[in-house]
């Protein structure tokens, strides 16, 4: 019998250390506009403002003097200043010096070209095309640079010793969280993915402390999703959230918190770029777990390829 590989579908797949620390996340490319970009919604209003100025125009940001910039945003130097140390930096001087390096490499790494994300009227089906798919690969390249090893590594040790895992998303994030059962059953772990609102809330009120609970909310604000994770947590079961926005309010209700970086733009709400980033932190968690329990794996991924070997078509059954 021919084992599963890692390119068929439920495959493992080959791991390789990827020995990811902070100063590797520090030379990503705009990851300061990440940064700013997730933490957005939790910013006061005039901080926002000024946030807002460094996601849309960076570069520009990194050539103005903090009075230029204070007025573009219709607030105080002071101000300015508060949203510099909200996101990490002690002043102003450092967060242009910042801005214009990665702004620079970033520009390197693309040849000079700069593509956007958004779409206007006027674009090419070629240039929407492109703007797509450079936005999703952004979002994958981005969720991996800043995703937290440390929590990542606790995320899978928590399910790896879970009697039961359950996971709660509604809209998009429903997708994938069925993703997520999809593959923890292909290897033989009991796990259930409930987007049904009723269903979530009575799913996690018989959790119990050995279990895992996993709420997917793209803004964490998704009131289901959250309502569902708390009764979990008042169960005391092992909460995790995977959201793009770190202080959220699902983070309230999460023991671990799992980030993506994700951009939603022109008529992509909810869009396929944070379902994959989603799914890139998903498929890390799986794979974690495959890994950490290799030998059971190895068997349910024989048995149920085994399983499902004979579902497709055969060459001399194909018609001509």
């Amino acid at each position: 019998m021919r084992k599963p590989t890692g390119s068929e579908p439920g495959g493992i797949g080959e791991t390789r250390a990827s020995g990811v620390d902070a100063a590797v996340k520090e030379t990503t490319p705009l990851s300061t506009v990440v940064r700013v970009r997730s933490l957005l919604p939790s910013l006061p209003p005039a901080e926002r403002r000024v946030a807002q100025r460094v996601i849309d125009d960076p570069e520009g940001v990194a050539n103005s003097t903090i009075t230029e910039l204070a007025q573009t945003c219709g607030t105080s130097e002071t101000t300015v200043i508060r949203f510099c140390r909200a996101i990490g930096f002690h002043g102003y001087p450092e967060l242009r010096l910042t801005l214009a390096t990665e702004a620079g490499r970033a520009q390197s790494a693309s040849g000079g070209r700069v593509i956007g994300s958004d779409i206007s009227p006027d674009d090419s089906l070629e240039q929407i095309v492109e703007k797509v798919t450079f936005a999703d690969a952004r979002a994958v390249e981005e969720t991996a640079a800043q995703l937290d090893i440390k929590v990542l590594e606790q995320v899978v040790d928590a399910v790896v010793g879970a009697e039961r895992v359950d996971v709660y998303g509604v809209g998009a994030s429903a997708f994938v969280a069925k993703d997520f059962q999809q593959k923890m059953h292909r290897i033989g772990r009991v796990c259930y993915a409930w987007s049904d609102a009723h269903i979530m809330l009575t799913s996690a009120a018989v959790l119990g402390s050995g279990d895992v609970a996993i709420g997917i909310s793209h803004t964490g604000a998704t009131v289901e999703t959250i309502d569902a994770l708390e009764v979990a947590k008042s169960k005391g079961v092992t909460t995790v959230a995977l959201t793009n926005f770190p202080k959220s309010p699902i983070a309230e209700v999460a023991d671990l918190i799992l980030t993506t970086a994700a951009r939603e733009t022109t008529f992509r709400s909810g869009a396929t770029a944070s379902r994959l980033a989603q799914l890139t932190v998903v498929d890390c968690v799986f794979v974690g777990v495959a890994q950490r329990t290799f030998g059971q794996t190895r068997k349910a991924l024989e048995a149920t390829y085994e399983a499902v070997r004979g579902r497709t078509v055969r060459p001399d059954r194909r018609r001509r």
